[in-house]
């Protein structure tokens, strides 16, 4: 039985070459909705950020003024005003809004991190869906072959009726996990999908590709240290905090507002300029204990983030040790080697079928603990190497 390859209904149907994880990730990255979203709402955060910096809007007021016994308008009055926060204020304000602006990408480079990661655990999901598949394809096949032997055999009364119903229930015990099998891989693949936007993809891969060996441990802490992304994010909102506090240090100088005012009368007019400011004395109340505590939070977590990293550098790392020393006491050659020899045998009448799948069972258990091993070491790996991504 193959596997039926999950697309969008569509009226014509063309057919596609199989990808790559890498080229997987790609799509993803493309098409995916929550990055799309992700992309936009940062976009629209650096945009606010920018306009805090801007000027105030002018202000234009016009007062006529009418008097009893004089007909229509007597005087009036014009004044146009702009305000303006203290100068150093928005030097200041810049370099924090660079700032912010840096952690909003950081975030954003996160988020984007974790979704890849995502679709990349389910690519490796399927690899391994795709070899217990093949794995039970070959037991469906002997099962096959055997029963096929021994129900000419029971025929000629060179078999019992015990032996043939042992193949039976084999046969049986491998179409019901066949049928498991090719349920969880249309779940793995319609999650795939929907992270690519549902738009087609084709992947059947069932090797793993090549990672690179990670012996040093050293190395790999500077690694993390220096490229992961939740680490930069939150540093970041450290320094991006840092600026903010400059910016409320200064949000005690006056403000300043200047303008233009025109008076007319029934028989003169006056011009002038308008000069003024306002002190801070209540706005500003508590905003510079807000910020320091902003600070101080955001410091905070950036130890916190390091120092989680740095106990899951370690974990990872002695995990990784333990799983690749797992994984090399199996000869899976061998075990291979092992089960053409044990169906020869029962072919030749040498072996029962009760000693046959005996030894076969045990087998297919530790081929099957092999396979599930392998995908926790591969997924280890990607979370290794998932700032890489």
């Amino acid at each position: 039985m193959k596997y039926i390859t999950l697309a969008i209904a569509c009226l014509a149907i063309t057919p596609m070459q199989a990808q790559t994880i890498d080229e997987v990730l790609r799509q993803v990255e493309q098409n995916n909705k929550e990055l799309q979203a992700q992309r936009q709402s940062t976009l629209a955060s650096k945009l606010e950020v920018q306009a805090e910096n801007n000027l105030e809007d002018p202000s234009v007021e016009y007062s006529p003024f009418y008097t009893r016994g004089i007909t229509g308008m007597s005087s009036s009055e014009l004044v146009v005003t702009q305000g303006f926060d203290f100068p150093t204020l928005y030097g200041a304000r810049r370099q924090s809004g660079k700032w912010k602006q840096a952690a909003l990408d950081r975030r954003q480079q996160a988020a984007r991190r974790d979704i890849l990661l995502s679709a990349k655990n389910l690519c490796l999901d399927l690899i391994m869906l795709n070899q217990q598949h093949a794995l039970l394809e070959e037991r469906a096949k002997n099962a096959g072959e055997l029963l096929a032997l021994f129900e000419k055999r029971l025929e000629e009364g060179d078999a019992g009726i015990l032996e043939v119903n042992k193949i039976k229930m084999e046969r049986m015990s491998v179409q019901t996990e066949v049928a498991q099998n090719n349920a969880a891989h249309r779940t793995a693949l319609q999650q795939l999908l929907a992270m690519n936007g549902n738009m087609p993809l084709e992947f059947t891969a069932d090797t793993y590709p090549h990672v690179e060996e990670l012996k040093d441990r050293n190395a790999f802490y500077d690694e993390v240290m220096a490229t992961d992304a939740g680490l930069l994010a939150a540093d970041a909102d450290a320094r991006a905090a840092e600026k903010e506090l400059k910016v409320n240090r200064q949000s005690w100088l006056p403000k300043i507002e200047v303008g233009y005012r025109r008076n007319t009368s029934l028989d003169e007019k006056s011009n002038g300029f308008l000069i003024g400011g306002s002190l801070p004395l209540f706005s500003n109340r508590k905003k510079g204990k807000i910020a320091r505590l902003q600070v101080e939070s955001t410091r905070l977590a950036l130890d916190n983030a390091r120092l989680q990293a740095a106990a899951d550098v370690h974990a990872r790392f002695n995990e990784m040790q333990q799983l690749r020393e797992a994984m090399q006491a199996y000869d899976v050659v061998l075990m291979h080697r092992t089960l053409a020899l044990l169906n020869e045998a029962v072919k030749a009448g040498q072996l029962s079928i009760i000693e046959f799948y005996t030894e076969a069972d045990n087998i297919y258990r530790n081929l099957q603990a092999y396979i599930e091993l392998e995908n926790r070491y591969q997924k280890l790996m990607a979370e290794i190497y998932k700032n890489r991504l």
